[in-house]
């Protein structure tokens, strides 16, 4: 029976994947399947192997971590532990598991399941470890020992107190995958994703379409819907058609110019959501130009930041004045001001520094997680740039093979590179692009080679406080000099978008830029 049912269910999904011959949008989109239009094919979906915000999106629908972000903010709350006790000192995390939860494969998860997980990223001798860079496992570096008393609790101890680490945990970092998943795919096990989540993974078909269908024994209430269907559709104006003639059901990242279009529309839902989110800029600081820090802050006073914000994308975004995103308020320096708009200034710079006429290789990726209208904002620079006489040659990337280029590092290749995070904790930034200790070749995303002995101490130090109000202090002493540093054009904190059809309900952003589907329906 189970048979009969999805073979007429992907029949449905088939018919929706049909190109734009039908012209009722009522008759598109199957009911109860849910289409999410994609900004880009996934890497992977084993979590410990990506970093992008397209691939989390489907990776939080498969697998659950032992704590997730609660609704409407970036709290942690329980999830697949139960409850969990921390050390007076800092440096124990006991966790109390949920019991009776059953991995996609039908093994069981326990204790062990989440030992398993934590070692495959952080011990490079464990014989599943390599399966992918494993980039975020920088999230859990402070875990010094895991041990299992019980099947269903797990002891964390860690080398010294880590304040992120239940944000981090929360992170799709720290989702679990089925041992027996792994141990029976290998390096493959991120096409074959078996987690614990309100759906299960039924089919990828490259740069098509990921299927995945209900859990009907899922812990936390089976969802709703009887499958999502995440479809890669890398052309946003490509997305824009499929969303206008019912293609799809549910469109991410939304470009500024088709907002209103939809907004004015009755049969759509426009949604908005602020979050940590940085959208800047990375600056070759080893070699070229950008070694010298007045040439740095020459290209942010050449950057007209508020046109990018208020004409490129057209007010879904604030100008951004440094690492920490203002949805961090406790943690965020209001004193740090964004660079002023001054091409004079920029000029002095770059003739003080002997750099006038300099010719720049500028990598920008034609679409990805986060990145803003990411062609007409690396346009709209490289204008900029020419007015105070710079010269940016743009080379243009997919997103995937956009980040093989720019993770690795610019030495060598490029002078600059677009670049988008969003983040869970102030500490996630900073630490993994602007530490000394991060450079691409040591597992980190310090693609520009930025170095600062105190700025180093301060992250050091921030992470380590428990007392939030020393956290802030540390973090705000680090933005200053950051900014002076200036080792990335700052350029905006944007608010996140979606559109869904009018049939959609119960659908909601998170501070996360995470997709939660467990509670959306469709008539």
């Amino acid at each position: 029976m189970r048979g009969l049912w999805r073979t007429a269910l992907f029949g449905l999904c088939a018919l929706a994947l049909a190109a734009g011959f039908v012209p009722s949008a009522e008759a598109q989109t199957p009911p109860n399947v849910l289409i999410v239009g994609q900004i880009a094919e996934p890497k992977s979906l084993d979590p410990h192997a990506v970093t992008a915000s397209n691939d989390f999106r489907i990776l939080v629908n498969l697998y659950d971590g032992l704590v997730r972000t609660k609704d409407g903010t970036l709290e942690p709350e329980p999830a697949l532990a139960k409850s969990w006790d921390v050390s007076e000192d800092g440096l124990t995390y006991t966790f109390h598991l949920r019991q009776g939860v059953t991995f996609h494969d039908g093994t069981p998860f326990n204790a062990e399941a989440v030992k398993f997980n934590f070692e495959r990223m952080l011990d490079e001798d464990h014989p599943y470890h390599d399966t992918g860079p494993f980039p975020l496992a920088f999230f859990f570096s402070s875990v010094d020992e895991i041990t299992t008393p019980d099947d269903m609790t797990v002891i964390f101890k860690l080398k010294e107190p880590y304040a992120p680490f239940l944000s981090n945990l929360a992170y799709p970092t720290g989702l679990i995958v089925s041992p027996e998943a792994v141990k029976e795919y290998g390096k493959d096990v991120g096409r074959h994703p078996v987690g614990t989540g309100p759906f299960k993974f039924e089919t990828w078909d490259s740069n098509t379409r990921v299927v995945v269908t209900r859990n009907d024994d899922y812990w936390d209430g089976a969802p709703s819907l009887e499958a999502v269907v995440f479809r890669p559709i890398t052309d946003a104006n490509t997305r824009i058609a499929e969303m206008l003639s019912g293609g799809i059901d549910v469109m991410v990242e939304v470009p500024p110019d088709n907002l209103k279009t939809f907004a004015d529309d009755p049969t759509f839902k426009v949604y908005e959501q602020a979050g940590p989110h940085l959208w800047y800029v990375i600056l070759n600081t080893k070699d070229g130009p950008f070694a010298d820090k007045r040439v740095r802050q020459a290209v942010n006073y050449a950057i007209n930041k508020r046109s990018l914000v208020d004409d490129v994308l057209q007010g879904t975004a604030e100008v951004a004045a440094g690492p920490v995103p203002p949805a961090f308020a406790w943690a965020h320096n209001d004193d740090v001001k964004p660079y002023p708009y001054n091409p004079e200034k920029a000029k002095a710079l770059l003739k003080e520094a002997g750099v006038e006429n300099a010719e720049l290789t500028f990598y920008v990726t034609e679409g990805g997680s986060g990145m803003l209208d990411p062609v007409p904002m690396g346009t709209a620079i490289q204008a900029d740039l020419a007015k105070v006489g710079l010269n940016a040659k743009i080379e243009s990337y997919e997103w995937n093979t956009f980040l093989a280029q720019v993770n690795p590092g610019l030495e060598g290749k490029a002078d600059m590179a677009e670049m988008a995070w969003m983040t869970n904790d102030p500490d996630t930034l900073p630490y993994l692009t602007l530490r000394s200790d991060a450079l691409p070749d040591e597992g980190g995303f310090n693609s520009g080679y930025y170095s600062n002995e105190k700025v180093d101490e301060l992250l050091e130090k921030a992470r380590r406080a428990t007392d939030q109000d020393e956290r802030a202090k540390l973090y705000k002493e680090a933005q200053v000099i950051i900014h002076d540093d200036a080792p990335w054009i700052f350029i905006a904190n944007w608010k996140q978008n979606a559109v869904t059809t009018e049939r959609v309900g119960g659908f909601s952003l998170q501070p996360s830029f995470l997709l939660h589907l467990k509670g959306v329906t469709k008539q």
